[in-house]
């Protein structure tokens, strides 16, 4: 009896997208995660990839139950745009980077079932962020594949991202490698945008102040006899 599983027999395997289980263990793990993704997500836009959160990653044809779910993952020469879950075999391409938010309670899972699991599987960057400071000594601790083994990472630099990572409180800060510029996430995205619209108001206010002012000098020039509109001329 051979082990193998018929084109029929495959089409029948059901993959599921969720297991019911919470998408992050505390609201600080739940915020990171979700300010991770939209970042990613936002400087990744136009390129052939996509970033997933939370959501299952098979890496074995037939077999549903060999399956994990990276808090954060980055695909690249992929279609972009979301999933319901991510199958290796069917997209061509592993995740280059993959982010887990890990604390007291996961740190065995995280530092060796997974570790060695995206070392098998070629991830190129695993990091581990620990938003409480739980284990991880300085918070964000990374490790990227050399000669098939994980070394760890002593620059916070992401090779596959062309980014520099940055322990902020409770989130990652990104910064680009060719520019310095920061990735805002959505709270300072909003917050640049009300700083702006609060520039632009005063800006606004002061010209229409001058403005008025400068009607009221012509006015003033009017009462005197003099033709305000001469002076512009001359």
């Amino acid at each position: 009896m051979t082990s193998a599983l018929s084109s029929n027999q495959r089409s029948e395997v059901f993959y599921p997208s969720s297991d019911g289980e919470p998408v992050a263990e505390s609201y600080a793990h739940l915020c990171v995660l979700l300010a991770t993704l939209e970042v990613l997500r936002q400087y990744l836009a136009g390129q052939q990839a996509t970033v997933l959160a939370n959501q299952f990653l098979y890496y074995s044809q037939g077999f549903p139950k060999l399956r994990v779910a990276p808090d954060v993952m980055v695909i690249f020469n992929v279609a972009p745009g979301g999933r319901d879950n991510y199958k290796v075999w069917e997209e061509g391409e592993v995740p280059s980077v993959i982010f887990e938010m890990t604390s007291a309670g996961t740190k065995n899972h995280d530092q060796e079932f997974k570790k060695i699991l995206y070392e098998q599987l070629g991830v190129k960057e695993y990091w581990l962020f620990d938003p409480k400071g739980e284990w991880v000594q300085g918070q964000l601790q990374g490790y990227r594949l050399r000669q098939d083994v994980y070394e760890l990472i002593t620059d916070n630099r992401s090779e596959p991202l062309g980014l520099r990572l940055q322990v902020e409180g409770e989130l990652i800060g990104f910064y680009r490698e060719d520019t310095g510029e920061k990735l805002l996430n959505p709270t300072e995205l909003a917050q640049a945008l009300r700083e702006t619209q609060q520039r632009v108001d005063a800006e606004n206010l002061a010209r229409q102040q001058a403005e008025q002012q400068v009607e009221q000098l012509k006015q003033r020039l009017r009462e005197l006899g003099i033709d305000p509109e001469q002076i512009e001329q001359e």
